[in-house]
């Protein structure tokens, strides 16, 4: 019996793994941007797991980088000076952002730092992104999603699951996502990647959303990826690594 893993990027809900699947989940749908025609299905599931996000599928989620956190997430200046340079790129390709705030009346408001005074800022209770981030999750063309922030193993943790259980490749920006303690940090790194999540940091996304330097907007994404991301240690996960294992 031919069955779809839940992260299947083709069904919408997705089904559980014990489901059949009719012959018309077998190819991508006609306005599926990442392909001409349709494919066969385990030719449109693996171009799907290889994690190629393209400006014109994709949005960026920048999750409750405020003030309240400031003193006591690691790394929290490194964190948003990532996520302001990956918010420039994004800015420049056309990729279309959105911020949440995490009960903003008590833990303070978005840093200015990140610099997305124009970028639409959602309140939010819940600690997943996805209600919050919903009328631009609906968009049609979406495929990938970019996902940074804080804290790791809460509020971006639950985005990504969310996502996934949607249908969408996410691509959690490691070098951009922090918490308080850096176990549940590297543990929630750990989990997002074994939930089918893609894991890069923010020059290597810009460059698969370029793909090219002779690109038309290379050269004023130049800049950004040319001077080093601050070194913070984070991208190492503590004693596990990203990848959750010795």
């Amino acid at each position: 019996m031919l069955t779809c893993p839940p992260t299947c990027p083709q069904l919408s809900p997705p089904v559980r793994r014990c489901a059949p699947v009719s012959p018309a989940m077998l190819t991508c749908p006609p306005t599926c941007p990442q392909v001409r025609s349709p494919v066969p299905r385990c030719v449109a599931m693996a171009a799907a797991r290889l994690g190629w996000p393209r400006p014109g599928c994709s949005a960026l989620l920048l999750c409750d980088l405020q003030e309240r956190f400031r003193g006591s997430v690691a790394a929290f200046p490194h964190i948003v000076a990532v996520a302001a340079r990956l918010l420039q790129g994004c800015r420049i390709l056309g990729v279309p952002a959105l911020v949440t705030e995490q009960r903003p009346e008590v833990l303070g408001r978005t840093v200015p730092e990140l610099g997305a005074q124009d970028v639409p800022r959602v309140p939010k209770t819940a600690f997943s992104m996805a209600g919050a981030a919903a009328p631009l999750l609906r968009e049609p063309a979406l495929r990938h999603v970019l996902l940074c922030g804080i804290e790791a193993h809460a509020c971006v943790l639950q985005t990504a699951l969310d996502l996934l259980e949607q249908g969408l490749d996410v691509h959690v920006v490691a070098d951009a996502v922090s918490s308080r303690s850096q176990v549940d940090r590297a543990l929630a790194l750990a989990r997002m990647r074994q939930a089918g999540a893609h894991l890069s940091t923010c020059e290597s996304l810009l460059l698969l959303l370029l793909r090219d330097s002779a690109h038309p907007k290379f050269r004023q994404i130049l800049p950004l990826i040319k001077e080093p991301p601050p070194d913070t240690g984070l991208i190492l996960g503590g004693p596990w690594g990203v990848l959750g294992g010795p």
